[in-house]
C-alpha cells in the first residue's frame, strides 16, 4: 500500500495541517491500493497563498522559460511513462494496456501540443498601422478542478495551458484517483517547476474543492466533472465575478443511416463501452434508420458478446471494472430502471459478469426500443449501457439527438 499523504506546496511536500487520511481503492479488487489525506481550509489557504506570491515572477516569465519548463517536463514524462500508467490502471480500473496505449500517453500528447501552439503564439499583437498593441496577459491564480475518469489527460490539459499563459494555480485532483496526478507533480518538481507555480492539495468536492472556488484569491476556475457541481461552482464564483470554464455531462448521440458502412454499428458499440463507459463523449445512444434498425441491434448484440471484462492487472483487450461502488451501485440502479420502463433488454443487464464477483464489474448490456422520455436516453450513466432508439427521417434524428 502506497503512503500519498503529503501535498505539494510552493515547491514542497508537506504534511496536511490537519491528519484526515482517505483510502484509494484498487477497483479491481477492492483493496486499498494507496492512502492519500484530504485538505482542509488551512492546507487549501496554503497553496492558494503560495500560487499568489509566485505570480508576479512567473506571469513576466519569458516565452522561451516556459518552453523550456514544458520540454524538460516531457522528456521527464516518456522516461516515467510506464509509472503514470500503472498509477491510472490501479487507481481508476483502467486495463493496463489500454491505460499503456491511451491514458498514460494522453498526458505527453497534450504536452506536444500546446508546446507547439506556445512556439508560434505570440503574446503582443499589432492590431494596425497605428502603434495600438495587442497584450494577451495571464489570468492569475487558477483552481484546477479534474475528474477520475481520464485523470491525467484532464490534469494536463489544465496545467500545460496554464504553465503556457504564466498562470500560477492549485490542482484538486478527483480523490478517486489522485496517484497519477502525483507522479505528476514529482514530474513538475523534477523539471525545475518554480516554487509555488504549481500546487496540489488533495480533497473531496466539498471540501477542497468548495473552499478553491469560493477563494478570494482565485482568479479562475476550471472544472470537469459532473452537471450538478459545475452549477455550484458557478454560484460560489459569482461573488468575485471569477473567470470559469465548466466541462460537464453529457448524453452523446451516434446517428446511424441505412447506408452506413458495415462496421458503424459496431464501431459506435465499442465507442461507447470504451474505457467501461466512463467518458463523457461516449456516444451511449444510438439512433438508427428503422429500415435498418433489426440488423443493427443484432450486430450491437453480437458485438457486447464479443466484449470481455476482467481485472485491470491483465494485459489484452477488454473492459476493466468501474472506478468505484457508489459508481457500480448508480449503474446498476440505472439498469433497473431501463427495465422497469420496459425499454428491451438485448443483452447484459444487472449484477457482474461470471467470475468477477469481487470488484465493480459491469455487465455489457444494450437496450433496445428505448425513447427519448426514458431515464436511461436522459441520464449520463458512465458505464458500458447502450440505449438504442429507431428513427424514421434526418428531421427526427436531429430531434431526438437533441432532446436531452
Amino acid at each position: 500500500m502506497l503512503d500519498k499523504r503529503k501535498f505539494y506546496i510552493n515547491g514542497e511536500w508537506v504534511d496536511p495541517v490537519t491528519k484526515n487520511d482517505l483510502d484509494v481503492i484498487n477497483p479491481s479488487d477492492e483493496s486499498v491500493c494507496a492512502v492519500v489525506s484530504l485538505g482542509s481550509q488551512a492546507d487549501t489557504d496554503a497553496a492558494v497563498a503560495a500560487a499568489r506570491a509566485a505570480l508576479p515572477s512567473w506571469s513576466v516569465s519569458t516565452k522561451d522559460e516556459r518552453i523550456a519548463l514544458l520540454e524538460r517536463l516531457y522528456d521527464i514524462y516518456e522516461r516515467r511513462m510506464e509509472d503514470m500508467a500503472q498509477a491510472i490502471s490501479i487507481e481508476m480500473g483502467a486495463p493496463i494496456d489500454f491505460s499503456r496505449a491511451s491514458q498514460a500517453t494522453s498526458g505527453t500528447s497534450a504536452i506536444k501540443e500546446f508546446l507547439r501552439q506556445l512556439k508560434k503564439f505570440e503574446f503582443e499583437e499589432q492590431l494596425d498601422d497605428s502603434e495600438n498593441r495587442l497584450l494577451y496577459e495571464p489570468k492569475g491564480v487558477c483552481a484546477l478542478i479534474t475528474p477520475w475518469n481520464w485523470p491525467i489527460s484532464q490534469v494536463a490539459l489544465k496545467v500545460i495551458p496554464a504553465i503556457a499563459a504564466g498562470c500560477t494555480m492549485i490542482l484538486k485532483p478527483s480523490e478517486l484517483a489522485p496517484l497519477d496526478s502525483m507522479i505528476f507533480a514529482e514530474m513538475l518538481d523534477e523539471a525545475g517547476c518554480p516554487a509555488g507555480v504549481f500546487n496540489l492539495v488533495n480533497g473531496d468536492g466539498a471540501g477542497v474543492g468548495s473552499q478553491l472556488t469560493a477563494h478570494p484569491d482565485v482568479n479562475m476556475i476550471s472544472f470537469t466533472g459532473s452537471t450538478r457541481a459545475g452549477s455550484l461552482i458557478s454560484h460560489n464564483a459569482a461573488d468575485d465575478f471569477k473567470r470559469v470554464g465548466l466541462e460537464l455531462g453529457g448524453k452523446g448521440a451516434n446517428i446511424v443511416f441505412a447506408d452506413a458502412d458495415d462496421n458503424a454499428v459496431k464501431r459506435g458499440v465499442r465507442h461507447c463501452f470504451n474505457n467501461a463507459g466512463q467518458s463523457c463523449n461516449a456516444p451511449t445512444r444510438m439512433l438508427v434508420e428503422r429500415s435498418y434498425y433489426d440488423e443493427a441491434v443484432e450486430i450491437a448484440k453480437q458485438t457486447a458478446i464479443t466484449t470481455s471484462v476482467d481485472i485491470a492487472s491483465k494485459e489484452g483487450k477488454h473492459l476493466g471494472p468501474v472506478v468505484s461502488q457508489l459508481q457500480f451501485d448508480k449503474i446498476q440502479g440505472l439498469i433497473q430502471d431501463g427495465i422497469d420502463e420496459n425499454a428491451r433488454l438485448v443483452i447484459g443487464g444487472t449484477g457482474k459478469p461470471e467470475g468477477l464477483e469481487t470488484g465493480y464489474f459491469v455487465r455489457p448490456t444494450v437496450f433496445a426500443d428505448v425513447n427519448n422520455q426514458m431515464t436511461i436516453a436522459q441520464t449520463e450513466i458512465f458505464g458500458p449501457v447502450l440505449s438504442m432508439i429507431p428513427f424514421d427521417s434526418e428531421e427526427e434524428a436531429i430531434e431526438i439527438a437533441n432532446d436531452t
